[in-house]
């Protein structure tokens, strides 16, 4: 299993709408550009959970010396009052308190591919995904306006977003 995801804008070639390729281990998958931006904030959202609920275990522990059973009480209600996202996400994203290790996770899947990224390493994802959707609506955008260009080709255009990407790697 590789841990890396690979994200880069594209145009969905069904739509010709702005989407992105995400590519981890065997899956490679287009999505809308909403969906990338979904999953973004559900990524930065679980980072603060994750975070938020450290603290209030940490929190209940040692000010309020609370038991396990009372820390386990207060954070599932807690949990049962967060905001449940209704957008179309690309991963199963998951805010975790390390339970052994005191700290905060970020646990993502999709298929069979899984992986626990700490808070910073999710909200940078989430960047990285940002910019590969709007980058994706700029893309489509580009690709309208050279099309008013009757000398270019569908061929050139594919040619000069090529070009783009090397340039950018």
């Amino acid at each position: 299993m590789s841990d890396t995801i690979w994200i880069r804008s594209t145009v969905d070639p069904e739509t010709r709408k702005a989407a992105c390729l995400v590519t981890w281990g065997p899956l490679e998958t287009i999505l809308a550009a909403d969906v990338v931006l979904a999953t973004a904030r559900d990524l930065v959202a679980a980072a603060a959970a994750a975070e938020t609920d450290i603290a209030l275990i940490r929190s209940l522990r040692e000010d309020l010396k609370a038991d396990d059973t009372i820390v386990g009480m207060m954070l599932g209600a807690v949990r049962r009052r967060r905001p449940v996202p209704t957008a179309s996400v690309a991963l199963r994203i998951e805010a975790v308190a390390g339970a052994k290790t005191g700290k905060p996770y970020v646990h993502i899947a999709r298929g069979s591919q899984k992986a626990p990224l700490d808070p910073d390493d999710a909200r940078t994802m989430a960047d990285h995904w940002t910019q590969a959707a709007m980058a994706a609506h700029n893309d489509v955008r580009l690709r309208y306006v050279l099309g008013d260009f009757h000398q270019l080709t569908p061929a050139d255009t594919n040619e000069i977003f090529l070009r783009l990407q090397k340039a950018q790697r």
